[in-house]
């Protein structure tokens, strides 16, 4: 499963920094316009500028939010509290082993990582995700979209795990696919982004077949949990690979 570099909050996912505004009123030639017509035309101008700026602010944000993603195999869910007991049961040494989370051996281990990552959250530095069996309805992993930049539509998918009963079973292919049909298809993105351990070749084979371009190598990248420097392998996958890739990804699925 694929892990990620522990980004900093991207300039872009600030709502400040990054909301773009709405232009000013029409300025109008009093010379060449009656007072009354200028006054109309002004006011109108306002309002359209103020609709385009609660326009663009709802789009910003839905690039933050966490709908609920629902597919044959596996299901989307924002991660709660709720889920906690979930985590314990799928997690396990192996599954963690490339990543940066730690070993969540107990309840409060969990509790301690979940915090965090609504910590991450709040600060729009992640959009997580809990992955549910679609079919027993047993929480099977999480994953999340981060470094988001409405500004430049990119998103990466990354902090990615699953139980290993899950491994090689289409749910990560099908949550993937939701993931790139709502980064695409929904908020307009131009770019989505993995990145994994160079030690990770679990991790490096499922991104490749998923379809997307391995970018290169980002080297001394990170520390990992044991102190040595990680390398990391950087892939991705444009709006221009998404239609082939989106049917390829659809194909594999009906036919497992």
């Amino acid at each position: 499963m694929s892990e990620t570099a522990s980004p900093a909050t991207p300039t872009a996912a600030s709502p400040t920094a990054a909301s773009p505004t709405a232009a000013g009123p029409t300025k109008t030639n009093a010379s060449a316009t009656s007072p009354s017509t200028a006054h109309h035309r002004s006011a109108g101008d306002q309002g359209s500028a103020g609709d385009q700026g609660s326009a663009a602010d709802q789009g910003i944000e839905a690039w933050f939010a966490a709908p609920v993603l629902t597919g044959a195999l596996v299901r989307l869910e924002p991660m709660s509290l709720d889920h906690v007991d979930g985590f314990l049961a799928a997690a396990d040494d192996e599954v963690l082993r490339h990543l940066s989370v730690p070993p969540l051996r107990t309840r409060d281990d969990v509790l301690q990582w979940v915090g965090r990552v609504f910590a991450a959250r709040d600060d729009r530095v992640l959009v997580p995700w809990t992955q549910i069996d679609a079919r027993t309805g047993e929480l099977a992993g999480t994953t999340s979209y981060y470094e988001v930049s409405p500004v430049t539509r990119s998103i990466a998918i990354g902090y990615t795990w699953l139980g290993q009963r899950w491994w090689r079973t289409g749910v990560n292919t099908e949550a993937k696919l939701l993931l790139l049909q709502r980064a695409f298809d929904e908020l307009g993105a131009v770019r989505v982004v993995w990145h994994t351990d160079i030690r990770n070749d679990r991790s490096q084979a499922a991104i490749a077949r998923l379809g997307a371009e391995r970018e290169g190598v980002l080297r001394k990248h990170k520390p990992r949990r044991d102190g040595s420097w990680r390398d990391t392998v950087q892939y991705a996958m444009t709006d221009d690979d998404w239609p082939g890739v989106r049917d390829r990804l659809r194909a594999r699925l009906a036919a497992a």
